[in-house]
């Protein structure tokens, strides 16, 4: 079995008996969440899990610029976590309907409302960089999770697959922004995250933390 076979098989087993399941995707930038959150969206029921990306909470480019934080896009103070915050306790609450924003990376912007939460959907595929930051507001989203994940990738293989990232993308300053902006991220989350539920390797290893 796989290790993402494995793991689904492990948030299907956790999640028996209970109506909502909210599972946290951590991890730096470039480590690969959105492709183990679409993974696992394959493997769980059809129709019964719907993944939530943080990136959608990230501030307008407009907003960063008035703030002086165009430069640190994607660092923990250009996200809006309160809203991100609010979002979370509602799909906990298991509200009717809930709409949720997606980000559109080929645009740099958050589209509102691109998805939908039903009071049925069981798994909740939460993926993002700052979910197991071990500082406020962050560290407060804790009991809002059942499970964690957090992706472990050896940081020069980060710093390749960002580079790789902006020149698909057809950004000709790549490199300079993933050395000012990318990899002081992925720095953040390396030296500061805490421990997660369970840690998949960069090679393919996955363990189940200690305790």
């Amino acid at each position: 079995m796989s290790e993402i076979a494995s793991l689904a098989a492990t948030i299907f087993k956790r999640a028996s008996g209970q109506a909502r399941f909210v599972v946290a995707i951590a991890g730096p930038p470039g480590a690969g969440k959105s492709t183990l959150a679409d993974a696992l969206h394959e493997l769980l029921p059809e129709r019964q899990a719907v993944v939530v990306a943080m990136d959608g909470f990230h501030y307008d480019d407009g907003v960063l610029e008035a703030r002086g934080l165009k430069a640190r896009k994607g660092a923990p103070e250009t996200f809006d976590a309160a809203g991100f915050a609010h979002l979370l306790k509602r799909i906990r609450a298991r509200e009717p309907e809930i709409a949720i924003p997606v980000f559109d990376r080929s645009m740099e912007l958050a589209r509102a409302g691109a998805g939908i939460i039903t009071a049925d959907t069981k798994f909740i595929l939460v993926e993002g960089n700052y979910l197991l930051l071990d500082e406020g507001p962050w560290s407060d989203f804790a009991p809002l999770f059942d499970l964690t994940v957090f992706l472990d990738v050896e940081r020069a293989e980060l710093e390749r697959r960002l580079l790789q990232r902006w020149h698909d993308l057809g950004r000709t300053d790549g490199s300079a922004w993933v050395a000012s902006n990318d990899m002081p991220n992925v720095d953040t989350v390396l030296t500061r995250s805490r421990l997660a539920d369970v840690v998949l390797r960069s090679d393919g290893a996955a363990r189940a933390s200690p305790g």
